[in-house]
Order: C-alpha cells, then sequence, then structure tokens
C-alpha cells in the first residue's frame, strides 16, 4: 500500500514508519520542515518520499500524493498559546481533509485520546473535536484513543521517571489518586498498522489500552519498585491547579505550557471501554510493568528511537529559525576560541558530538545547571530536557536548552541555536577546520541582544564565558572516555 504519515517527525511517527516500511509499505512523511527529518539509517529508504507541509496553512497541489490508499492523522497543535490551542488542532484537520480531497485514499488512522469522562480538558477536548471533524469527510476513518503511553522518551515516561528517581518523598496534588490504563508503545503500534486497510474497522472507534488500571500513584509507586527504589508519596487536597503546573513543572523535564496541560488532564479518567480488538487483530497488551522493563532495556542499549523532547513543542523555537543555518554577524557580540590539536580528528568530533546530556558540559556543569534553573524560574525549558540519543545527534533534536540547528560531520560542524529565555538570540557553534598543517577547534558563541537589557545581560554573563568557554574548548580536546 501507498501510506500518507503525518506528524513523521514527531514521537509516534518516528516508530511507526520503520513498521511500516519493514510490511512492505510506501510512505510518503509529511513534516513541517525537512531539515529536521532525519537522511541516514532507514530514513534513506527509497520507498520513503518527504513532503513538507504545514497543516495550519491550506494546502497546495500535491501531485505525489493522488495515489495514496490510507492516511494516518498524528498531528498535534504546536502552538506556545494555550488559548489558541483547539483552534489550531481544528484548523489542522479541516486543511488535512482538504488535502486528502487530491487523493484517492480509502482509509483515515487517528490516534487521539480517550473521552470517556463526562468533564474533559480542553487537551482531550480538542482530541474529541478533530475525531468529530475527520468523520464529516467521505473517507472511512478509524479512531484508536490511548492514555498514557509508555515507552521510552514519551513524555508520560520520562515525566513518571524525573518525579521518582529523584524525589524520595513527594508531596503531591490530589489528582495522583485518579484512574487510568496505560498502554505499552509497542502494542499502539500494532494496534496502528493492524487496523490499516481493515475493513472490519472502517466508521469505527476504538479504545486501546493495556491490562492493568492503575492510579497515577501506583504507577509512581510500581515505578520505583522497579527501579529499587523506595518511595514516600502523601496526597494534598489544597493544590490549586496553577500550583501543580508549577510543581510539575518545576521537578521534571516538562516545559510549562505541556505541564498546564498535563495537570488539566491528569484529572480526568482515562479508562478504556471493552471491545474486541484485540481478537480481531490478536493482539496481547503488555502489562505497564513490563512496559517500563522493555523501556529501560532500550535507554541502557542507547536505542532511543524518538522522544516527545526533540518535539518543538518542547522548546521556544521561533518559526523558520531551521532556514537560518548561517550565524548572523551584524548586531551581534561574539566569543571565538580557537585551539589547535595533535589528536586524531575523529576523537575530538566524537567529544563535541557527545556534549550535553549525561556527558556534560566539559568544564563548570554547576554554572550550566546553575543557569537551566533560573530558566526554570522564568518559565523556560531548562537544563533537564537532555538529549534523546548519546551519541547520534540529528537537526531539529534537543541538547538541554539548546536546538540542534546542524549536525555535519562531513564538514565536521556543530550549530546550535538557545533556546532558553533571552533578551535575544544565541548561538554556539563547534567547527574543525584546518590551518596550515594543524587541525584547529573553533568554538563561537553569538548572541544578537534585545534593546539595553539584552546587552546589559551580555556584559553580566561575560566574565563567566571566560570562564567556561576557555576550559570548555581545552576539556573537548582532552576528554578521553573511560574504559568499561
Amino acid at each position: 500500500m501507498k501510506v500518507l504519515l503525518t506528524g513523521a517527525n514527531g514521537y509516534i511517527g518516528k516508530r511507526l514508519l520503520p513498521v511500516l516500511l519493514e510490511a512492505g509499505h510506501d510512505v510518503i512523511c509529511c513534516v513541517r520542515d525537512q531539515k529536521r527529518f532525519p537522511k541516514t539509517g532507514i530514513y534513506a529508504n527509497p520507498r520513503i518520499e518527504v513532503l513538507e507541509i504545514d497543516f495550519l496553512n491550506p494546502p497546495a497541489e500535491c501531485p505525489q500524493i493522488s495515489e495514496i490508499n490510507a492516511a494516518y492523522y498524528l498531528i498535534h497543535s504546536m502552538s506556545d498559546q494555550l488559548a489558541e490551542f483547539e483552534k489550531l488542532e481544528m484548523r489542522s484537520a479541516e486543511n488535512f481533509l482538504a488535502l486528502l480531497k487530491q487523493t484517492k485514499a480509502k482509509q483515515i488512522i487517528y490516534l487521539g485520546g480517550i473521552t470517556n469522562d463526562e468533564k474533559l480538558s480542553k487537551h482531550l477536548s480538542s482530541r474529541k473535536q478533530v475525531d468529530e471533524i475527520l468523520r464529516d469527510s467521505e473517507i472511512p476513518v478509524t479512531t484508536l484513543k490511548a492514555g498514557i503511553i509508555v515507552g521510552s522518551g514519551s513524555s508520560s515516561f520520562e515525566i513518571i521517571r524525573d518525579l521518582v528517581e529523584k524525589l524520595p518523598v513527594m508531596i503531591t496534588p490530589r489528582w495522583l489518586n485518579t484512574r487510568i490504563q496505560p498502554i505499552a508503545i509497542s502494542n499502539v503500534l500494532e494496534y496502528l498498522t493492524g487496523v490499516l486497510g481493515l475493513k472490519e474497522a472502517y466508521w469505527k472507534s476504538y479504545d486501546i489500552g493495556g491490562p492493568d488500571v492503575l492510579t497515577y500513584r501506583k504507577m509512581l509507586l510500581q515505578f520505583a519498585e522497579l527501579r529499587g527504589l523506595k518511595r514516600f508519596i502523601w496526597t494534598l487536597p489544597v493544590m490549586t491547579p496553577r500550583l501543580s503546573s508549577y510543581w510539575l513543572y518545576f521537578v521534571t523535564s516538562t516545559s510549562y505550557k505541556l505541564a498546564v496541560n498535563l495537570v488539566n488532564s491528569m484529572k480526568v479518567e482515562v479508562v478504556a471501554t471493552p471491545n474486541n480488538l484485540n481478537e480481531m487483530l490478536g493482539i496481547r497488551p503488555i502489562s505497564y510493568r513490563v512496559a517500563v522493563a522493555l523501556a529501560f532495556q532500550q535507554i541502557d542499549q542507547n536505542n532511543v528511537v524518538s522522544s516527545w523532547k526533540d518535539s518543538l513543542v518542547s522548546g521556544q523555537l521561533p518559526p523558520g529559525i531551521m532556514e537560518h543555518i548561517q550565524v548572523p554577524v551584524n548586531g551581534c557580540f561574539t566569543d571565538i576560541r580557537k585551539k589547535s590539536f595533535s589528536v586524531p580528528v575523529e576523537q575530538v568530533l566524537e567529544n563535541i558530538w557527545q556534549i550535553g546530556g549525561e556527558r556534560g558540559w566539559y568544564y563548570g556543569d554547576w554554572l550550566w545547571l546553575l543557569r537551566g534553573f533560573i530558566d526554570k524560574v522564568f518559565k523556560g525549558v531548562g537544563l533537564r530536557r537532555g538529549r534523546t540519543s548519546n551519541t547520534e545527534i540529528n537537526p531539529g533534536d534537543t541538547l538541554d536548552f539548546w536546538r540542534v540547528l546542524v549536525a555535519d560531520k562531513v564538514n565536521r560542524r556543530l550549530l546550535l541555536y538557545a533556546e532558553m529565555r533571552l533578551p535575544g538570540e544565541a548561538w554556539l557553534e563547534f567547527r574543525i577546520e584546518k590551518e596550515g598543517d594543524k587541525n584547529v577547534l573553533i568554538q563561537q558563541a553569538t548572541y544578537r541582544p534585545v534593546g539595553l537589557l539584552g546587552r546589559l545581560y551580555w556584559y553580566a554573563v561575560w566574565p563567566a564565558h571566560g570562564f567556561i568557554f576557555n576550559g570548555m574548548i581545552q576539556n573537548i580536546i582532552d576528554f578521553r572516555p573511560e574504559k568499561k
């Protein structure tokens, strides 16, 4: 079959793509920015075609999609403005249907959220409205509704991991007593591929979930038990939604806007209504404990395929910034440092490629942590996002409070854009160049201030830059990983 896959750069899309390819399908991947789509490994498969479409805008003519047989709708709004969330969700769905009018598609497969509770959050309500919009089309729709998705890199998994591993004692909001039905990411992929082309599933809606119905509290405690940790949890009835959002935001790696949506959704009971889909597809749902264990297997093997943190919604990236891979010059302050080196180029390049996350920033890590904390205070992304892979970097990935714009090993260049709260814009670039018969590492920090406050900020942090950047460039050259 020829399949249209929207949200191909997202958490689910990146995992669904290789499964579709393995099943023999040709896939047209819809992405908002082609530069963020990987070009190596399985992504270089000739049966993949990449189409750049922003579904917030009316679609143009796309003759290459005319022969598709089915389409996956895996799009979520990227708005920073919570008030606009629902509007943008609706607009994306309507533009998606407008695009499908150019095709011969016989099925739409939509992954939404379980919406059985009488009182829904804005997020879950918008997912329900999207389902209704899609069902107004003439193309048969199969809706799969999932609750908490458990897998390495999923937002819920990473948030629970943050809470359990960092807090021996938790004073928590009362929504921790809400019942939910988690589902393993591997099961989600089975359902998504299993209903493809299944006529019995046309115009049907199915709740999908694992075998366990738990509370968030029980999920945390079971997670802790699996990690060999003893944790104590007390709930407070007086924690307001705003206070709960701040609590989740400061303790975990989530952004503030996501924390608000999550808190509102976590007050809603998310339990699946029984159906016959498991019998139809021959699927055996995986327990929560097994799903967590499988997630850590992927983490331990450094095999995390996708992460919610790499989504643009996790940061502060301005529209179109991925286009500007050349660092600006005019009106900017720069800190440029150069060091020649005699060690192998590959060694230095690998050190650059493993910066951030668990490796850290090679010098003055406590100052980076302090800057991350200050960023959190001002509702920034903070330093806890880390990185998806310890060894690989692709354009669009997150690196703590940076976003990768260029990751070019061939030309020995890594360019990062700052997503921390700043009165201006900042870039951090690493290049290895040849000067005469010597290899030289060039490390350049560039800052474009906005107004007087922006200029004062640069002068305020300049002494710290001298301390950090000088040590960092030297240690990038000198670092040798410990042999295991």
